[in-house]
């Protein structure tokens, strides 16, 4: 690591601590030629494969932005927004994975903006699912209404987030296969009339 003040190349840890978001690790340094100190934060990198194979580091800002759009006229706040960014990266780290399709985002974005704001999640599915017809936003609807809990129960946000699974979300078919799978035959988009 290079010292940012005299550019020494050789520079020493002093202490070492997990950051208390438990995704990065601080390090106090030194740097032995101008003996002063300075801290850096590390963090495991997480990298989106695109379907061109083209890959990125993941963005939080960039994955609420997506769902901002989703939301644009409802009432759903700033604060709100970067809760469920946090929750996104949260469940995408806690995969495991180092590097995660990008399908795999969309996914994780779902559960949360569902219990967040379900018709900013209907737009947001209907993008990401490529609704063809309002046969597509009725089936999605009849599923929202079938696991709504029941009237004046409050959605548990924190569970929630953390229920979000790679490779499933919150959508159940008719023979309870769920995930995108169950809405699609396996190839994303919903047959038609279904």
């Amino acid at each position: 690591m290079h010292c940012p003040y005299c550019r020494h190349t050789d520079t020493r840890v002093l202490d070492s601590r997990v950051a208390e978001d438990g995704t990065s690790i601080r390090r106090r340094r030194s740097c032995p030629e101008c003996e002063k100190r300075f801290t850096t934060v590390e963090a495991m990198q997480l990298t989106v494969v695109k379907r061109s194979g083209a890959t990125e580091a993941f963005s939080r800002e960039k994955a609420v932005d997506g769902v901002r759009k989703a939301c644009k006229g409802r009432p759903v706040t700033d604060d709100q927004l970067a809760l469920l960014g946090s929750r996104v990266e949260d469940a995408l780290r806690g995969s495991g994975w180092a590097e995660v399709p990008a399908h795999e985002v969309g996914l994780a974005i779902l559960g949360p903006l569902r219990a967040l704001d379900e018709v900013a999640y209907l737009r947001f599915a209907s993008v990401y699912r490529a609704f063809e017809s309002a046969d597509d936003f009725e089936a999605e609807i009849a599923v929202l209404r079938a696991e709504r809990p029941p009237m004046g129960a409050e959605p548990d946000l924190i569970s929630t987030g953390a229920n979000v699974s790679m490779g499933a979300d919150a959508s159940t078919s008719a023979d309870g296969s769920t995930g995108a799978n169950a809405l699609s035959g396996g190839n994303g988009k919903r047959p038609p009339g279904g």
